[in-house]
């Protein structure tokens, strides 16, 4: 019998292939691949015949980055709620779009920005001293419920009404739920996106009040240059999840350029990279 999460993460690479996401165009070109990059074409060409995609056009962009996110909270939905005995709680694991009522305002963390998103609404000099940067919607989330005094004071009494009246977690205190992970997917990985991620990383570090949750980048980019622009350094993101690191490995290593095989393990030495099978593992922590 596999193991849950090898198990998931096969079913993971399935849906990628059956949804459109991962394919191999007419030209020989995979989906997640920059054709004007020789490198790019051949590492992700690499994972995609290792993952036996199908040939087929190429889904558009937008779509394809709203079905990268969903399976992404799929696998996680798979996985991470069966850490219990690491990590218990009642979680919830969602995926945000633009027109999703829940926002990063939405958790006890953030709380405060729907008050200041409501005065510069009202207010134009202070929209315009202010900005609006600090309203944040990430692609998926991970969130915990508050909890019930019982379920603390079990098997020992640890609090009553005289102690820990401000305290998140708990729930006759009254408070919103609480922000456990904000999951950015960019399932191909220029410049401007990885900014972007960046963008919405140091908007949740700096508009925080309280615990600061996990903030992790899930990514299809092949060419580790482009991994590397992102994943290097520290302080904003947690990490980078790849979609199927164990695979690119061995792309690049076949293909033997040794700057990206440098590149690549530098990378994982220095934990700025992981594959996706890591990553429920990871916000059990």
């Amino acid at each position: 019998m596999n193991a849950l999460i090898a198990e998931a993460r096969k079913k993971y690479h399935q849906a990628l292939l059956v949804n459109g996401i991962l394919t191999i165009d007419a030209k020989g070109i995979p989906s997640n691949a920059d054709s004007s990059s020789k490198l790019s074409v051949a590492f992700a060409k690499g994972i995609a015949e290792k993952l036996m995609a199908e040939t087929h056009d190429k889904i558009v962009g937008q779509t394809s980055g709203a079905k990268f996110e969903q399976m992404n909270m799929r696998f996680l939905s798979e996985t991470f709620p069966y850490l219990q005995n690491l990590r218990p709680g009642k979680w919830h694991i969602i995926k945000l779009g633009n027109r999703s009522a829940i926002k990063a305002s939405s958790f006890a963390q953030y709380e405060h920005l729907e008050y200041l998103n409501k005065l510069t609404e009202t207010d134009a000099k202070l929209a315009a001293s202010m900005g609006t940067d600090y309203m944040v919607a990430p692609d998926v989330v991970v969130y915990r419920e508050t909890v019930s005094d019982e379920e603390i004071n079990t098997p020992i009494v640890l609090v009553d009404e005289s102690v820990g009246t401000l305290a998140d977690i708990r729930a006759s205190n009254g408070g919103l739920p609480i922000l456990h992970a904000s999951i950015s997917a960019k399932w191909t990985m220029r410049s401007d996106r990885a900014q972007n991620s960046r963008t919405e990383a140091l908007g949740l570090i700096r508009n925080r009040k309280g615990h600061l949750p996990h903030i992790v980048v899930v990514t299809g980019e092949p060419l580790p240059s482009r991994l590397a622009s992102l994943a290097l350094g520290t302080g904003d993101i947690d990490c980078i999840y790849h979609f199927a690191l164990y695979e690119l490995i061995e792309a690049v290593n076949n293909y033997g350029s040794e700057d990206s095989i440098e590149m690549l393990n530098v990378l994982i030495a220095g934990k700025r990279i992981k594959d996706i099978s890591d990553l429920p593992l990871d916000l059990a922590v």
